[in-house]
């Protein structure tokens, strides 16, 4: 029996949504016709389309008009990166450095291909955007003497350490700091949040946060890999990289899969139905990852005590061990557990997150992050922290290997 602890990373397909897709896939609606297609097969797909994407902003508490598919988390935070660099050439993106590489990534290679500015904004030891960061970055460019910002990213929790911001606030603080808080004034911010991590994990409000872009993806909800969202204002413009058929509001093209909007729609559904119940379940878990490994020696759980988390993420940092070592370990013990974000997988590289609250490359090198969802119970908890002593020590006999030269 193997334990699974990355949901974070992906977690596994619901029951009621795989009967979803396998009766969708079976029944003639899975890709006979193109929904934006006039005749009656694809005007009935357009009808399935548009229901799913009803529900799917129901869920939300938005306007169906405001959301966009698209293939997932990754294309949605590019989308409106990307978008808002080329919407406003000469503009500056404002991210957080503990973004997912999704918003970083494209940030960066905006700044360097499109000449746009970027700003990377502060964080303090738990990975929270210091508020005076944010007022100094998004000033009226006239006061601050730089280009004017075009967009703020924050995550609203983070994908490796589970660290959850105060989205409300840190609006409030850009739209206080810019002098703009209506879209229709000049000098208004647009702020985006990547949701993907928070959504079924804590209470998301897109307009009660006051946003104006979020995005989000099925895969860690328990829908299949390959469908997403991004909701966007209707009047935030956003110029894409890409033609096509432009389908989703002139933003994204493709011919959209009906199949998948509405597994992700049940999805979602699902995940902001149980969310409180999974909440208070998996705080039970997380306290006694942190306690059987804490009491470990050298063993340290990443986030101070009074930083807001998610409940399904424990995230450990070791002294002086090797964590690929420590992967191995326990992936042999039948534990599947990651040191960081999936995306940067394979790559041995001390994680941004950590560096950026201001660890040392050492610690950075030496994580664990125990993600756990709704399959995840006590007995899975105990394996790992049965397999966990055993692990550490042949992670350090790694580490002495490795730095025995050092």
């Amino acid at each position: 029996m193997r334990t699974y602890l990355d949901h974070a990373a992906t977690s596994p397909v619901r029951p009621e949504v795989a009967r979803q897709v396998a009766e969708d896939l079976t029944s003639g609606l899975g890709g006979w016709a193109n929904p934006s297609a006039q005749h009656t097969a694809g005007r009935r797909l357009g009808a399935l389309l548009a229901e799913a994407r009803a529900r799917l902003a129901g869920a939300l508490g938005v306007d169906a008009h405001e959301v966009l598919l698209t293939s997932g988390g990754t294309e949605a935070d590019a989308l409106v990166v990307s978008g808002r660099a080329r919407a406003l050439p000469g503009g500056r993106l404002v991210v957080s450095p503990i973004e997912h590489p999704a918003v970083l990534d494209s940030a960066r290679t905006a700044a360097a291909e499109l000449g746009v500015g970027l700003s990377l904004l502060e964080v303090d030891g738990a990975g929270r955007v210091e508020l005076d960061s944010l007022a100094r970055a998004v000033a009226p460019a006239a006061d601050a003497g730089h280009s004017p910002a075009s967009l703020v990213s924050v995550m609203a929790a983070n994908n490796e350490t589970g660290v959850v911001q105060d989205m409300a606030v840190l609006v409030a603080r850009v739209r206080e700091a810019s002098g703009a808080g209506h879209p229709e004034e000049a000098g208004y911010v647009p702020v985006h949040s990547d949701a993907v991590a928070a959504l079924g994990k804590v209470p998301v409000d897109f307009h009660g946060w006051g946003l104006d872009a979020m995005s989000l993806t099925g895969h860690k909800l328990g829908a299949p890999v390959g469908v997403g969202a991004l909701v966007l204002r209707r009047d935030l413009a956003l110029t894409p990289a890409t033609g096509g058929g432009r389908q989703e509001r002139g933003i994204r093209s493709g011919t959209q899969d009906v199949v998948a909007a509405r597994a992700l729609a049940l999805a979602v559904e699902l995940a902001i139905a149980e969310q409180q119940e999974q909440e208070t379940r998996l705080a039970v878990l997380r306290r006694r990852i942190l306690e059987g490994a804490g009491a470990l020696p050298g063993v340290h759980a990443t986030l101070p005590e009074d930083a807001d988390h998610v409940a399904s993420t424990a995230h450990l940092w070791f002294e002086e061990a090797d964590a690929e070592a420590l992967l191995m370990a326990l992936d042999l013990a039948g534990i599947d557990a990651s040191a960081g974000s999936a995306c940067h997988a394979g790559v041995a590289q001390p994680s941004h997150v950590l560096l950026a609250m201001g660890f040392q490359e050492g610690p950075a090198r030496s994580t664990l992050r125990c993600s756990l969802g709704r399959e995840t119970g006590s007995d899975d908890i105990e394996r790992l922290l049965a397999a966990l002593p055993a692990a550490l020590e042949g992670a350090r006999r790694a580490w002495k290997v490795t730095h025995k030269e050092q």
